[in-house]
């Protein structure tokens, strides 16, 4: 039986992608809670599992030739699961040279562009002073939806984002995308996107991994009583 592989985690989009993976590939797996909020990440005990002080990560204490590995950066671990399991990466190398290409996509343009757009939307103008910059928010809702444009047009062609299999890279790129409203975009011009999104989202792997932890997650937008 598969020994359980520790997750350092935390409710945020990045998170979401290896417990959704977890989930999906059905491994065994310990949840400890990176409470990024805290400052958790810059504990010494996690550095020396993740040395860029950033969640998720994970430990495997079966990895390769039976002994244990530590690995940190999203795309990573999602590359050595599917690779373990022989899940989720196609069946030829065509396949995976596809499944690569989209999710270095994500990990290099929908991740961070995305994460920016949150930033100056909704976090910077809560800043002791404000920083409301026109610039910065037209910059980044632009690029997310440029993206979010290309990311239609392929799922118009294909019904997941690497071809007609689900894969990894769909795992990568969802979490972001579910949060489209806060990032100000809209799903009225992209009906490939929208309907992959539901898809994805009707799935019982997504649905527990975007689940764990949930009442951790907070907006420090949201007006309080």
């Amino acid at each position: 039986m598969q020994a359980p592989i520790d997750l350092y985690f935390w409710p945020t989009p990045n998170g979401w992608k290896i417990s959704i993976a977890l989930e999906e590939m059905g491994l065994p797996y310990r949840t400890h809670l990176i409470d990024i909020g805290a400052g958790d990440q810059f504990k010494p005990e996690f550095l020396a599992i993740s040395p860029n002080n950033r969640m998720p990560a994970i430990t495997d204490p079966e990895g390769p030739d039976g002994a244990p590995i530590h690995i940190f950066e999203s795309g990573a671990i999602l590359q050595y699961l599917a690779r373990k399991t022989g899940q989720f990466y196609g069946t030829t190398e065509r396949d995976r040279i596809a499944v690569d290409q989209w999710l270095m996509w994500q990990m290099g343009g929908v991740g961070p562009m995305a994460g920016q757009a949150h930033h100056f939307l909704k976090f910077a103008p809560l800043k002791t002073p404000p920083q409301d910059i026109p610039y910065a928010k037209d910059r980044y809702r632009q690029e997310v939806a440029r993206l979010y444009g290309v990311l239609d047009r392929q799922l118009a062609r294909h019904r997941y984002v690497a071809g007609d299999f689900y894969s990894i890279a769909d795992m990568a790129i969802w979490g972001w995308a579910s949060l489209w409203e806060g990032q100000q975009q809209t799903l009225d011009d992209k009906p490939h996107f929208a309907r992959w999104l539901d898809d994805l989202g009707r799935r019982e792997g997504v649905q527990r991994g975007r689940a764990l932890a949930a009442e951790k997650r907070q907006d420090p937008t949201a007006r309080k009583a």
